[in-house]
């Protein structure tokens, strides 16, 4: 590491673990680890190698490392390569109380013996700047690595922004290089450039699968693009709105693509009447559909109302919908007729103003639409067992907040759960809070 200072924390992946119940201990009662006579008496390094691997497979890194000074059997099954195939990186700064902080040495060691060998790997960083600057010193040393899948996950911002583009560009370019095979990539929130998508494209083109770069404002219209007319095989693509063109979804169109199965699209707004937000054709869209007719399009939208103008003023296919923040009963009007493919639609805020219509139009045109959240809006009871009534059964997922509902003189809330329950073939409740 370059910075001696850092308290750098690095764990694996590893099923949860309870700890066993007394009507458990009872029952081992007759085993050798039930009896501590056994245990004492027990030789350990007889145990075989797949017994010990999976012993390992349950253990953060550290206990990992002391648990192979037990004997020369543990040592050799500490370096086994199916140890180090899936990989998490969790660098921490400093390190809390649940987290101890891991001498560098054993990261140089695992680098040193295990970079080949790692194919799934993540990398969990907090909000500093240390643990990003971290995580981009460990990726700069991964020169002889075959990785087929890389994570970069902050838990909280602003993690990796913080760090300089070049640095970030140079350690992101050794495993674009390196790892010929890549085919996932998950790098949110992070300073990717244009320059580090050519090289990713240059070397991975023929296998990259999925591509998850939300919140990435270095990254051009132009740059993935390139992505997209060189990636054939891409099947998942999650990326910001501004991003997207007609031309790019033309270019997923064409017929050297294989369907795409996912598309994700974060509509995001910091600044109110700052940003214009551009429309999309609806013959770009009809010609991604032709294309991949299974294609989910899923969008989260988190704009203010005045900001929404250019959305749904025609036929859109997106499949999923979720409004993060208050959206006007035009638009939901115009969602109502202008997504026919829609399967599941949240609604976070509306207002005042109940939504009785807008609900029974979603109803009439969306005939795929099987889940629906609504939070802090109004509907009257009697509006809303009719849009029940009218989608019945497909509804698989109904989560609507008790305040939402408005009694009237047909229904009061008693009577609303016995009608909804009725017309959903199973017995349902409003909830009591929200549950997205």
């Amino acid at each position: 590491m370059k910075r001696a200072g850092r308290r750098v924390v690095l764990g694996t992946e590893a099923p949860h673990t309870s700890q066993p119940s007394k009507k458990q201990k009872t029952g081992l009662r007759g085993s050798a680890f039930g009896d501590p006579a056994l245990c004492t008496s027990m030789d350990w390094g007889s145990l075989p190698h797949h017994v010990i691997l999976r012993v390992f497979q349950f253990l953060t890194l550290v206990d990992r490392a002391r648990a192979s000074s037990v004997c020369r059997r543990w040592n050799e099954v500490f370096h086994i390569p199916d140890l180090w195939r899936r990989f998490e990186f969790e660098l921490s700064q400093p390190a809390t109380s649940y987290l101890k902080s891991t001498h560098p040495d054993l990261i140089q060691q695992i680098i040193k013996r295990h970079a080949d060998h790692l194919q799934y790997v993540s990398f969990k960083v907090d909000s500093s700047t240390e643990s990003a600057e971290a995580a981009c010193d460990i990726l700069s040393q991964l020169v002889n690595c075959s990785i087929k899948t890389l994570g970069l996950i902050s838990t909280a911002k602003p993690s990796f922004m913080n760090v300089s583009k070049a640095h970030f560009a140079s350690a992101l370019t050794v495993v674009f290089v390196n790892s010929k095979s890549l085919s996932s990539v998950k790098i949110d929130d992070t300073p990717l450039d244009d320059p580090s998508l050519k090289v990713l494209v240059a070397n991975n083109s023929d296998t990259l699968k999925l591509l998850k770069m939300s919140s990435c404002p270095h990254v051009s219209p132009a740059g993935i693009l390139c992505v997209a007319d060189q990636c054939h095989g891409l099947k998942e693509l999650a990326l910001n709105y501004y991003i997207l063109s007609d031309e790019l979804l033309l270019a997923l169109s064409s017929e050297k693509h294989v369907d795409l199965e996912h598309l994700r699209i974060d509509v995001v707004s910091e600044n109110p009447g700052q940003v214009e937000f551009h429309a999309i054709k609806k013959q770009s869209w009809d010609a991604l559909v032709r294309h991949s007719p299974k294609v989910n399009i899923v969008m989260y939208f988190f704009l203010y109302e005045d900001e929404f103008d250019v959305f749904f003023r025609e036929e859109t296919p997106v499949t999923h919908l979720y409004f993060g923040r208050a959206v006007s009963k035009a638009l939901l009007g115009r969602v109502g007729v202008n997504c026919p493919r829609l399967i599941e639609l949240v609604v976070c805020a509306n207002g005042l103003q109940p939504l009785d219509r807008e609900l029974i139009q979603i109803a009439e045109r969306c005939k795929h639409l099987t889940a629906m959240g609504l939070g802090e809006c109004e509907v009257t009871c009697r509006g809303f067992v009719e849009f029940v009534k009218m989608c019945g059964g497909r509804l698989a997922q109904l989560s609507i907040m008790e305040e939402v509902l408005i009694p009237d003189s047909d229904y009061s809330l008693d009577r609303l759960h016995r009608e909804v329950s009725k017309h959903l073939g199973r017995m349902w409740f409003p909830d009591m809070m929200p549950t997205w």
